[in-house]
């Protein structure tokens, strides 16, 4: 549904500044119906790849195409026409103040030509969707911030895209009001058949609600997948920053990182390391948590005993398909670090997807 081949966006210099390469090479594909976000610190390239999807930003080199179309292969005219496939939620709403929560919904069909009648029959769908049907004639100022965002959301829908790309949309919401509002983007999604790309820095958002992610640092993808996938992968930057590992420093004994999954459960290590083996082992850190509808988590253990029967345990546990390793101090994957937006632009930095030609989310 979204595939991006090799995609560059260069911001030129300004004022004596260095230009700025927003977007470095990344190819990445979105399947049809997938839910899938993008994540990274400020500065990583998010907002600038979101634009880069629907061609709010021409890319200064390589190829974007949506549900099957080449947008970079169209004039400026195909690529309004276009776009019209794919709805774009922001995070500070972007609503009109003049207009209520209809008007709001109404508006891009009214620039899309749609006759009165039937824009009214949509914009009555689309508010009871969303959970406004009884806000229909409230202006903006009168709306909380998740009610502005789920007006925002069906304004998106309105024309009936295909593709939802999701800007920071909960990341100026209260929790109880970004619970509602990723609760919408699932359901919808499940009932409209579409396929959602979330651009976010909140890692519990997308433990919440994404099947695949892909991380950025510096403008360029340092890890992806599904997310069942990345967390059972040793050594992830992605899956330390969904799940971070416990701090080994300050610990005592033999340090042993457990992963768990469904079928990797903890129960197996602590049954053969304190049943089998005789070991001591006391749980130093660590949390179990859903994610993609799977149980997922990252366990420290202090394990004391007979040293010389510890690795002969691990490489046996290793083998009958649980995920532990020896844990030391600085192991642990570094965090992935904060950059300021370019200051040329008002668009952040730039992605490029492991070093694989196209890397499925």
């Amino acid at each position: 549904m979204i595939e991006l081949s090799d995609v560059r966006k260069v911001f030129p210099a300004r004022r004596g500044a260095a230009e700025v390469a927003a977007v470095d090479g990344v190819t990445l594909s979105v399947a049809a119906g997938e839910f899938a976000g993008v994540v990274g610190p400020s500065g990583s390239g998010k907002s600038t790849l979101a634009r880069l999807v629907n061609l709010l930003e021409r890319p200064t080199s390589g190829r974007v195409a949506v549900d099957g179309q080449v947008l970079t292969d169209l004039d400026d005219d195909g690529v309004r026409r276009a776009r019209r496939s794919v709805g774009m939620v922001f995070q500070h709403f972007n609503l009109l103040d003049s207009r209520t929560a209809a008007g709001n919904v109404e508006h891009p069909l009214e620039l899309a030509g749609v006759g009165r009648v039937e824009r009214r029959r949509r914009v009555a769908d689309l508010l009871d969707l969303v959970g406004l049907a009884d806000r229909h004639a409230s202006r903006p100022a009168q709306l909380s911030g998740g009610q502005k965002q789920r007006v925002a959301i069906a304004r998106a829908l309105a024309a009936h895209p295909k593709v939802l790309l999701c800007d920071e949309a909960t990341s100026a919401l209260d929790p109880a009001s970004t619970t509602g509002v990723l609760d919408l983007l699932r359901r919808v999604r499940a009932e409209l058949g579409l396929t959602v790309l979330l651009i976010t820095h909140e890692m519990a958002v997308v433990r919440a609600v994404c099947d695949s992610a892909v991380l950025l640092e510096s403008g360029r993808v340092v890890d992806g997948g599904r997310l069942t996938d990345v967390l059972a992968r040793p050594h992830s930057p992605l899956a330390a920053q969904l799940l971070p590992a416990p701090a080994v420093a300050g610990r005592d004994g033999d340090l042993v990182r457990v992963t768990v999954t469904d079928s990797a459960p903890e129960g197996r290590v602590l049954r053969t390391l304190a049943g089998e083996l005789g070991l001591d082992v006391e749980v130093a850190g660590g949390s179990v948590e859903t994610v993609a509808g799977r149980r997922f988590g990252r366990l420290l253990l202090s394990v004391t005993g007979d040293d010389g029967r510890l690795d002969a345990a691990l490489q046996r546990l290793r083998d009958g398909g649980s995920l532990v390793e020896r844990a030391v101090p600085g192991d642990e994957p570094p965090a992935i670090g904060a950059h300021d937006e370019p200051a040329t632009a008002e668009q952040p930095s730039a992605p490029r997807l492991l070093d694989a030609p196209g890397v499925p989310l």
